[in-house]
């Protein structure tokens, strides 16, 4: 059986040191040991892998076909080594601690909250701050770099970003419980606009997501109240005040606590994908790199 493998950066170093001074007394000088001890180092080495690294000339040593494979690793390893001391030194010093996370309403409200607590907790030196905003402001903010990594609505994709799915989230229509509506089971969004809405403020992404629409159908909504966030929407349903769009999320939670019915509403803009985006994700910051994986491995604790 194979037997467990220890490497030793010094090792590395020393061999390297005897390969470029052609030599095991001026690589042991090099790497500020005893000749005696390089010796020993390398032949330990040689033991391990059961091979002979070097063939010894009364001019100095050269390497053997293995030699050479192992001497190309061993400066692999070695550059590995060193950035992996760089990056460590700097989350060390407590850099990379802010981060910016840019996301639309719903990724604010219904999906953020369930992942970030865990992600902070592992990673006590980081500062996240979630930035609200609609889809195709995240996108210019990504394209002209002043954002770094967003959640965005796959309905505005975009041509100069990398993407990654995170996960449906698809918007549907809730009303009152004994609503002329309660009976239908999908439905599009212009066979519903001239009802009176409930909204969220004007400043919402996913209120003006809404109202985008309702302008390419050539309609205004009509809203009889305007509310911070999807609860009081929820509530004011339940009570018969009129309907609303939230996503299909927001709506399964609330419905554990209000009386209303949600119905599917159909058509590419409703049925949206959330996506992770960056302009290149391989380019960004380590720790938004890290931030990024975290958020994919999670995603299917969000499915509902």
């Amino acid at each position: 059986m194979a037997q467990h493998m220890r490497l030793d950066f010094f090792d590395l170093q020393l061999f390297l040191n005897i390969v470029d001074t052609g030599s095991l007394t001026k690589g042991a000088e090099r790497s500020a040991i005893s000749l005696q001890a390089a010796s020993e180092r390398i032949k330990k080495l040689e033991q391990q892998f059961a091979v002979h690294l070097f063939t010894r000339h009364a001019s100095g040593v050269k390497l053997t076909i293995a030699g050479q494979t192992f001497a190309e690793q061993a400066q692999l390893l070695i550059q590995q080594g060193r950035h992996l001391q760089q990056l460590m030194a700097s989350f060390g010093q407590g850099l990379n601690s802010q981060m910016t996370l840019w996301c639309n309403s719903s990724a604010q409200s219904e999906y953020l909250p369930l992942l970030l607590p865990q992600y902070l907790v592992e990673n006590p030196n980081i500062q996240i701050d979630l930035k609200e905003a609609e889809s195709d402001d995240i996108i210019q903010a990504l394209e002209n770099g002043s954002a770094q990594l967003g959640l965005i609505s796959g309905f505005f994709n975009s041509k100069n970003l990398h993407t990654l799915e995170f996960i449906d989230d698809p918007l549907v229509l809730i009303c009152p419980m004994n609503h002329e509506l309660k009976d239908q089971s999908a439905l599009q969004l212009e066979k519903v606009l001239h009802y009176p809405f409930v909204g969220l403020m004007q400043y919402h992404s996913l209120q003006q997501s809404i109202e985008t629409q309702a302008k390419l159908l050539g309609c205004a909504i009509q809203y009889r109240l305007r509310l911070p966030n999807f609860a009081a929407i929820a509530q004011v349903v339940a009570n018969g005040v009129g309907i609303a769009i939230m996503p299909k999320r927001a709506a399964i939670r609330l419905k554990t606590v209000y009386a209303f019915h949600h119905i599917e509403l159909t058509g590419d803009w409703a049925n949206r994908k959330l996506l992770l985006a960056a302009r290149n994700f391989d380019e960004l910051p380590v720790s938004y790199q890290h931030f990024s994986q975290f958020l994919l491995s999670k995603k299917s604790k969000l499915l509902i």
